[in-house]
């Protein structure tokens, strides 16, 4: 286990605003790179306040005064998931909704030891959007944000493991932290634990690779396939996760074989048909493992990831009027910048991103590798028709002047 006592702040990291290193480990990103990334667990004490994050006031305007629907919370109970109808509702007059969260119903819930998952919280509240969304980028695999809410001496999960890394930020309260080895390492996505369920059970009742509790401030990171389980001790446990979820040399592979495939989809030699008859294949599998080999030394699976990565997370929010005053109030002093996390890419004259594409003349293409550069930029610097094409796709915002 990798432990660090204390916070270690990186004063050029701060300045910067490192979501990883200020907020979520005392290491270097190199450090937690080479020594920790997918490899060890890595508790950090007090490395940060995250109140500003989350809190029990949040938990209560999110499950009574925000109308949130299923999925975004579910309710488990050792080990267990309560059925969606036993804490939903309709919304009432004017709202033909039938699954709202019942806040009298949870609350019953709660009192009764269950345990609340508010789920994609990047979605819902606005402090856990900006941190998901700079830590996404930072760490170049898609990031997800549930909070966790534990009565006092219960638990709402047995002993398990992901198959995403996580981050567990401590709110507030304290929580028994029980981990164990993997029994199945590295997960992809469709091998859940359940698949291990027997080896999981066993391995739980082994000796602890750590054995702690973690109070406010303090961070715990567990690698894909780390088991876990986790106890409120004498009150309320409010813990956040992010879960990290992370691109594999496996799914690397898949979109390798996917572009192989669409270059043997040219060949009309591999679109024949197999001889009449043929109930083995023989001479014909030689043929075409050689051809698939081949076109696995040409294909490219660069343009297919890149789109697959844009795929898997959304750009910063962005409001539709503050948007439209922009456009109307458009001027040569009006300043602008890259939306955060739209995942932009120029290729050619293409601007790919994660709300469309854009092809561009030649004498765009300076104002977009300056655009592409980051920072504020005046409307008049980059040109106003194309400021304005850009505003109208998403792809700029307006800047703080």
């Amino acid at each position: 286990m990798s432990t660090v006592p204390t916070a270690l702040r990186d004063t050029a990291a701060e300045s910067e605003g490192r979501v990883l290193e200020t907020r979520l480990i005392g290491l270097s990103r190199e450090e937690f790179a080479r020594e920790v990334w997918g490899r060890a667990p890595l508790l950090t004490r007090g490395v940060s306040d995250f109140s500003d994050l989350f809190s029990a006031s949040a938990v209560d305007e999110l499950v009574s005064r925000r109308g949130l629907r299923t999925p975004f919370l579910r309710v488990a109970k050792d080990g267990s998931a309560a059925p969606e109808s036993s804490f939903t509702s309709p919304g009432g007059v004017g709202a033909s909704v039938a699954d709202q969260l019942d806040d009298t119903a949870l609350w019953r819930s709660l009192a009764d030891g269950s345990t609340l998952v508010l789920q994609a919280l990047q979605r819902t509240w606005e402090p856990v959007t900006d941190l998901v969304t700079r830590l996404g980028t930072e760490l170049g695999h898609p990031v997800q944000a549930n909070a966790y809410v534990t009565p006092p001496q219960n638990r709402g999960f047995d002993d398990h493991y992901d198959v995403h890394d996580v981050f567990v930020l401590q709110v507030t309260g304290t929580k028994r932290w029980i981990i164990h080895e993997p029994v199945h390492p590295n997960p992809l996505r469709d091998q859940p634990w359940t698949a291990h369920r027997a080896a999981v059970a066993d391995a739980a009742r082994t000796e602890a690779y750590i054995d702690t509790v973690l109070e406010p401030g303090d961070v715990l990171y567990l690698p894909r396939g780390w088991l876990h389980a986790a106890e409120a001790l004498g009150s309320v446990s409010i813990h956040l996760t992010l879960g990290v979820h992370t691109w594999t040399r496996h799914a690397l592979a898949e979109q390798l074989a996917q572009s192989a495939l669409a270059l043997l989809a040219e060949d009309v030699e591999m679109r024949g048909s197999l001889p009449l008859g043929v109930d083995e294949p023989g001479d014909e599998l030689a043929l075409v493992r050689r051809c698939l080999v081949a076109a696995l030394g040409e294909a490219d699976p660069t343009p297919l990831f890149h789109r697959t990565r844009r795929s898997q997370a959304r750009p910063a929010p962005m409001g539709p009027l503050a948007q439209l005053r922009a456009l109307e109030s458009l001027a040569p002093h009006t300043p602008v910048r890259l939306r955060e996390a739209v995942e932009a890419r120029l290729v050619g004259r293409r601007l790919a991103t994660r709300v469309g594409w854009l092809d561009f003349p030649p004498s765009d293409l300076p104002a977009a590798l300056r655009v592409l550069g980051g920072g504020t930029h005046l409307a008049g610097d980059l040109g106003l028709p194309f400021v304005e094409r850009l505003l109208r796709a998403g792809v700029l915002v307006p800047a703080e002047s």
